[in-house]
């Protein structure tokens, strides 16, 4: 799809906010050598965020002997957004003010096979309910909450197209969201969110070419292909976890056999344990979250079945990363999600050994692998960010002085009003 010079102006803005929320205090002089905008430009975008409440002027500094450079900086208390991580086993739910600073928490479990769309849905609305009241908040400071939903989503149309784990088809999320949530809703999915939090606050900040690759029930690659997030032709890029990395091998959700998530993702890791000891104590037949935990702590240990389960995973996990390295050459592989993070420094070092002996030469030795850096949820980190993009995306050329809870209607939103398929 062709970019109108309106959607430019949009990407201009979210990137100019995006550098002054990183490096607040900032002058105008260095949002334009950071995000290569002239100074007019920037001038310009500043202006309409300091319209919107957005950004504050904060002082001056000297600039060599010339005149005092003035300062901007993330009006923190002006506005709030909300970020949802919708998983197979859990519903996790974050406010944050505008620097991105987490001020309420809630979560909901979802139980094995508690897939229905209505129950979901009632849920993620306890939980934004819960941290609207938690943080004290007027709704009409709300700019939004940004939903991540696994699997291949429509974010234009705010529908769940295919959610293998739960059998979801063309599920109208956004509108049934919108019939219990009062503010503007944003979908993506996690593998975006993830992508944006690692290009925030993590370790894809300042890296052109990135791969976050997300590690839980299912699996899935978040691009970021010359600094801009890679969405593909139908937002569907990053499906890394339903390529084939055994032929004929383990039946996938998808369809499809031998897929790289059936290795990988939390109920493959499952099954790597059972294969090897099935009688093991490690493994909760009925419990993904408490088995990978329970890895988790045999490895800190040293417990021999867990070291080779993880070495098995990491095997599988290593080749798969390996046609990443080669086919796109990235500066960064990042592992990120729940796995990751409980499988850790132990997982990251087999993980490395086995790309090393798969990966060509050249490509491998430009490329870094680590662990999300992020302390907290980045999945709901980044789909805050969606509704932060959303709502600047709202914002005409000509500005009142006003606030952000005083705006237009984003064209990618559903509302309780308005619930057919956003133009």
């Amino acid at each position: 799809m062709k970019r109108t010079s309106r959607d430019i102006r949009t990407a201009n803005r979210y990137g100019v906010l995006r550098h002054v929320v990183a490096q607040s205090p900032v002058s105008r002089q260095e949002v334009a050598a950071a995000t290569e905008l002239s100074p007019a430009t920037v001038a310009n975008l500043v202006g309409e965020l300091l319209d919107l409440g957005m950004l504050v002027e904060v002082g001056y500094e000297d600039s060599d002997g010339g005149r005092p450079r003035g300062l901007v900086a993330v009006n923190s208390s002006g506005a709030a957004l909300i970020g949802v991580d919708v998983a197979e086993t859990y519903i996790h739910v974050e406010l944050f003010d505008l620097a991105l600073t987490v001020l309420a928490r809630a979560d909901e479990e979802l139980r094995p096979r508690e897939n229905d769309p209505g129950k979901v849905v009632a849920h993620i609305a306890d939980a934004v309910s819960s941290v609207v009241e938690q943080a004290g908040v007027a709704a009409d400071r709300v700019l939004g909450v940004g939903v991540s939903m696994p699997g291949q989503v429509d974010r234009e149309g705010g529908v769940s197209v295919f959610a293998a784990n739960w059998d979801w088809h063309d599920v109208p999320l956004l509108r049934l969201l919108a019939e219990h949530i009062p503010y503007p809703l944003y979908l993506d999915n996690p593998l975006r969110a993830c992508t944006v939090a690692e290009q925030w606050f993590g370790a894809a900040r300042g890296r052109n070419d990135a791969v976050v690759v997300n590690l839980g029930t299912g699996v899935g690659a978040g691009l970021a292909l010359g600094g801009t997030l890679h969405r593909g032709v139908s937002n569907s890029a990053g499906e890394w976890g339903h390529t084939t990395l055994v032929l004929d091998g383990r039946q996938c959700h998808c369809g499809n056999q031998g897929c790289v998530e059936t290795y990988v993702g939390a109920p493959g890791i499952m099954r790597n344990l059972r294969e090897l000891s099935p009688d093991s104590p490690l493994l909760h037949p009925d419990d993904q979250t408490a088995t990978i935990e329970a890895l988790g702590r045999g490895l800190m240990e040293g417990d021999p079945v867990a070291v080779k389960v993880v070495h098995t995973t990491a095997r599988y996990l290593g080749a798969a990363l390996a046609d990443l390295i080669n086919l796109l050459n990235p500066e960064v592989i990042v592992l990120s999600s729940w796995v990751a993070a409980a499988l850790g420094e132990p997982l990251l070092a087999e993980v490395r050994a086995a790309v090393a002996g798969r990966a060509l030469r050249r490509p491998l030795a430009n490329t870094e692998i680590v662990l999300c850096p992020i302390p907290s949820n980045p999945v709901s980190l980044g789909a805050a960010t969606f509704a932060l993009e959303g709502s600047l995306a709202s914002v005409g050329r000509k500005n009142r002085r006003t606030t952000p809870g005083d705006r237009a209607t984003p064209r990618n939103r559903a509302t309780p009003r308005d619930r057919t398929t956003p133009s």
